[in-house]
């Protein structure tokens, strides 16, 4: 397994690196990255207030499937610690083994538009590409990060209205975006 590092272009700004192994300090600190995006409002699959057990069992059964070879697993750092996350889903059904999905994409509300998004989702992009994968897809909440991925060559392919909740109870539409890998 390989841990590769991409450094951001601006000075003093995070690196993200992918993480073969997950330790009891990272999934502390994945799981205050979670519950920073939850009480922001963000519509990542949890309800507001997130308790602290309940981020730290998502993200052991994240580094589960980091350790099985299931998932691959991003993260931004900068100083004070993980600032950033992103996931590859690797394990598909068997007749769509030239793909991959998108998931997960958190940056920490202090970290946000200083470009780790974009670091994040270019390193996930390459290690797609490195396990052969063509196709990548991922859903996001309407508003969430949108232009992100449209920025960043993503198609969206369409909306599915009220296809889940915010944190706040608020129903919210999903959006779809695929992206084909090139060379």
């Amino acid at each position: 397994m390989y841990q590769k590092t991409l450094v951001m272009t601006t000075p003093n700004s995070p690196f993200v690196r992918r993480l073969v192994t997950v330790t009891e300090p990272q999934l502390q600190s994945l799981a205050g990255l979670l519950i920073d995006a939850v009480d922001g409002g963000a519509s990542v699959s949890f309800m507001h207030p997130l308790p602290v057990p309940r981020a730290l069992a998502f993200w052991r059964g994240v580094a589960n499937g980091v350790a099985s070879g299931e998932r691959a697993l991003f993260v931004a750092e900068d100083a004070e610690g993980i600032v950033g996350t992103v996931q590859l889903i690797l394990a598909q059904p068997d007749n769509q083994p030239h793909r991959a999905d998108l998931a997960k994409m958190l940056v920490h509300r202090r970290a946000r538009r200083q470009g780790v998004g974009a670091a994040l989702i270019q390193a996930a992009e390459g290690a797609a590409r490195d396990r052969g994968k063509t196709l990548l897809v991922l859903d996001t909440a309407n508003g969430d990060a949108e232009r992100l991925y449209a920025r960043q060559g993503w198609q969206r392919v369409g909306v599915i209205p009220g296809y889940a909740l915010l944190p706040n109870g608020a129903p919210c539409d999903t959006t779809y975006f695929y992206k084909v890998l090139g060379d």
